[in-house]
């Protein structure tokens, strides 16, 4: 199953103003966030072993992970059952809370507009906002799974 794909974001009314990147942005800190919390799925271990220390290192930031290693597709394969069924729940476009809390979170000073939280900067920084966010819906999700 597929999540997301950063491909789908750069039509329609994607900012002229930035470069396709930016639609990678907001799965790339859900899709790093998923790594580096343990929820991985096998595929990144094991085919793509250079990529997960660029990570932990901070040598990429979480948008041009996304992108690289991922080749900007979010997908159920990305991750363990575990984060599978908690992406299920709060990733989802329709019916989770991610984006919500992503702009909540990150989107305070952007331009006006629909579209406006493209322009949040793939950075360590904003990871690190986003972060505790994320963690403690994890905690509350597990508490409420079992």
């Amino acid at each position: 199953m597929k999540y997301d794909d950063a491909s789908w974001h750069y039509g329609g009314e994607f900012p002229a103003d930035l470069t396709g990147e930016a639609g990678a942005t907001h799965t790339g800190m859900y899709v790093a966030w998923a790594l580096l919390s343990g929820l991985s799925g096998d595929i990144h271990i094991t085919d793509f072993p250079e990529d997960i220390p660029k990570l932990k290192d901070r040598a990429v930031t979480p948008g041009a992970f996304f992108l690289s290693a991922c080749d900007g597709k979010f997908t159920d394969e990305d991750l363990s059952d575990e984060g599978n069924a908690f992406t299920a729940h709060y990733f989802n476009f329709d019916s989770g809370q991610y984006l919500a809390d992503y702009e909540r979170t990150l989107g305070q000073g952007l331009p006006d507009g629909p579209n406006s939280l493209y322009y949040v900067t793939d950075s360590w920084e904003n990871f690190d906002k986003l972060k505790p966010v994320l963690d403690r819906r994890l905690s509350e999700w597990r508490a409420n799974a079992g």
